[in-house]
């Protein structure tokens, strides 16, 4: 089995405080993908980037305290590949692709839109810049999962409030239809809903009022595959026994060997 775990940790330094190692020691994932670790590498203490056999590997934004992605392997990835060629996103440090022997992994970070209106602009300019770039690795064969922070819900059953958020960042009709479109007509396959059709199943809550507390999330943290990968997925958990940070892990067992 292949298991493969996602997590924005909103710092790394701080999800580490909170216990997000110990955590992945007990989780025991083969490959573990990170987003916003706002920290240059640096930066990152010792026992964060090399921890029980996992290997890390670090994309770290150009600003500091920002963004940033890191991918974790127990194998060593055959190449290892830092942004996908779009100066405004790679400066951001927002994608990491990890080759193995029978997949690829990948950890991105999309950006959010919901500070301002130059942010959501910018966000356009990422998807619209991620689509050739998805179309091509499905064009060359292989199989692939991307796992990280999309910041966008896909379905009414994706957040609690729909109604009140459908102008908002994140739930926008141009955003959804960007996922259905690499669904439907690109032929990737939102791994979590393959496996659990019920609804209440989220990823991030806000940190205001209180959110947690009552479940009022969204799933915005996926992890999307090819389908013959897709295929073989037999397991699925949102770990939320612990908080390492205002998303939770994301955890997806595979059929094969990296």
């Amino acid at each position: 089995m292949i298991r493969i775990a996602t997590l924005n940790v909103n710092g790394i330094r701080s999800a580490a405080t909170k216990g997000l190692f110990r955590w992945v020691r007990r989780a025991d994932p083969d490959v573990l993908c990170l987003q916003e670790v706002k920290a240059h590498e640096q930066d990152i203490p010792e026992r964060c980037r090399y921890h029980d056999g996992l290997h890390g590997i670090f994309y770290c934004a150009e600003k500091k305290g920002y963004a940033g992605t890191a991918l974790y392997s127990k194998k060593q990835p055959k190449r290892v590949q830092l942004g996908f060629g779009v100066t405004e996103f790679d400066e951001e440090g927002r994608y990491i692709e990890a080759e193995f022997a029978n997949l690829t992994v990948i950890s991105v970070y999309f950006p959010s839109g919901s500070s301002s209106p130059e942010r959501q602009a910018s966000k356009f300019r990422f998807l619209d810049a991620f689509m050739p770039h998805l179309a091509k690795l499905r064009a060359s064969g292989r199989e692939i999962v991307f796992c990280g922070d999309v910041n966008i819900a896909h379905k009414e059953i994706d957040l609690k409030n729909w109604r009140s958020n459908q102008k908002n960042s994140g739930f926008l009709p141009e955003e959804r239809a960007w996922l259905t479109e690499l669904f439907d007509r690109q032929g990737w396959v939102d791994v979590f809903r393959r496996l659990d059709p019920r609804p209440e199943q989220y990823t991030w809550w806000s940190n205001r009022g209180q959110a947690w507390a009552k479940n009022v999330g969204w799933r915005i943290d996926y992890q999307i595959a090819t389908p013959g990968l897709a295929a073989k997925a037999k397991k699925v958990e949102i770990y939320t026994k612990q908080r390492f940070s205002d998303h939770a892990p994301l955890v997806i067992e595979y059929a094969g060997r990296l």
